[in-house]
């Protein structure tokens, strides 16, 4: 009867573990979910500077087609110029055509630093498959060039950085707090955005956002 008893408490506390662990996943996914913001219902690129005539990356009727293929109301995002460390120059509308994870931060930025490893590991995942393009606020008095390559380098991060030295990423997005994440689809269409840090599941979760259309 003892045994008996022992094998059906066993078998409860084994019915309640695989309960837990199967209500830990959706309470996590919703999480993730639930730090992503839709760009359709943002006013963040309504108000940037790109909505008074600067260049976006998708072109006029790239973005008819994409409003006819979507129920959402997306907005082209705006185009910007940064560069590398050697000071070769880039812009946004380079990388069209490939969706986009577009991450503002800084060296001394606390929760930059913690957001950065998962980043990092995810760009080792989906590297290929989505352009990563980490972008730095370089001010030239809180963070230099060097300050944040440095940073890189000791952290032996291989993640794609970008040195914002002219601030116009940071005006053109509205930049104020980091980091802040943005995610682009191929077709240069603003579809998510993340206000601070996120975890891997949240990043994976914007990913999805933009490569399974």
């Amino acid at each position: 009867m003892k045994k008996k008893t022992t094998w059906i408490l066993a078998l409860v506390l084994l019915v309640l573990l695989v309960g837990a662990g199967t209500l830990y996943r959706k309470l996590a996914a919703k999480q993730a979910g639930s730090q992503l913001q839709a760009e359709a219902e943002s006013t963040t690129a309504a108000e940037s500077p790109a909505a008074e005539g600067q260049d976006s990356i998708a072109s006029k009727a790239g973005a008819e087609s994409t409003a006819e293929e979507s129920s959402e109301a997306l907005t082209a995002a705006p185009d910007f110029t940064v560069q590398e460390a050697d000071g070769t120059v880039h812009k946004l509308s380079e990388y069209k055509g490939k969706p986009i994870v577009l991450n503002f931060w800084a060296s001394w930025c606390g929760p930059c630093r913690a957001e950065m490893p998962e980043f990092n590991e995810v760009y080792k995942e989906r590297g290929t498959e989505v352009q990563f393009l980490m972008v730095n606020l370089t001010d030239g008095n809180r963070e230099t060039v060097k300050s944040a390559s440095d940073f890189v380098t000791a952290q032996g991060y291989s993640l794609p950085i970008l040195y914002d030295t002219a601030q116009d990423a940071a005006r053109t997005y509205g930049v104020f707090s980091i980091p802040c994440t943005y995610f682009i689809d191929a077709n240069g269409m603003m579809t998510a955005q993340a206000r601070g840090a996120i975890d891997k599941d949240t990043l994976l979760h914007g990913i999805e956002m933009i490569t399974t259309k």
